[in-house]
C-alpha cells in the first residue's frame, strides 16, 4: 500500500492561486493513478481530479474545469494539484487518492489509499 502525505494547503482570497502536492512512499508511485478529492463541511466527499499513471489522461469535476490542473513528476513520486481562480465554494479539505485506475476514481468517488487531507479555504 503507498502512504501519501498532503501539503500547500493554506487561506486564499477568492480569484487567488494555491498549489496543493502530494508526496507518496512505500509502494511504486508510477504504477498508480492519482486523483484528488475534496470535503466541505457538512457535505459528502467528492471528486476533483485524477490522472493516469503515465500523466497522458487527466479527468475533471465540471465545477473545476479550466482552473484547476492536477500533474505529476514521477521522478519525485509526487503529484499535483494547481488551483487558479479560486472560489469560496472551492473551500474544502482536499484528499490525495491512490488507485489502480484514473477513470474509475472518477466514476466510483473511492480509491484504495488515502492522504490524510489538507485544508483549503477561500475568503470572499
Amino acid at each position: 500500500q503507498v502512504q501519501l502525505v498532503e501539503s500547500g494547503g493554506g487561506l486564499v482570497q477568492a480569484g487567488g492561486s494555491l498549489r496543493l502536492s502530494c508526496a507518496a512512499s512505500g509502494r511504486t508511485f508510477s504504477s498508480y493513478a492519482m486523483g484528488w478529492f475534496r470535503q466541505a463541511p457538512g457535505k459528502e466527499r467528492d471528486f476533483v481530479a485524477a490522472i493516469s499513471w503515465s500523466g497522458h489522461r487527466t479527468y475533471y469535476a465540471d465545477s473545476v474545469k479550466g482552473r484547476f490542473t492536477i500533474s505529476r513528476d514521477n521522478a519525485k513520486d509526487t503529484v499535483y494539484l494547481q488551483m487558479n481562480s479560486l472560489k469560496p465554494e472551492d473551500t474544502a479539505v482536499y484528499y490525495c487518492a491512490a488507485d489502480s485506475s484514473a477513470s474509475g476514481m472518477k466514476m466510483s468517488l473511492s480509491a484504495a489509499s488515502w492522504g490524510q487531507g489538507t485544508q483549503v479555504t477561500v475568503s470572499s
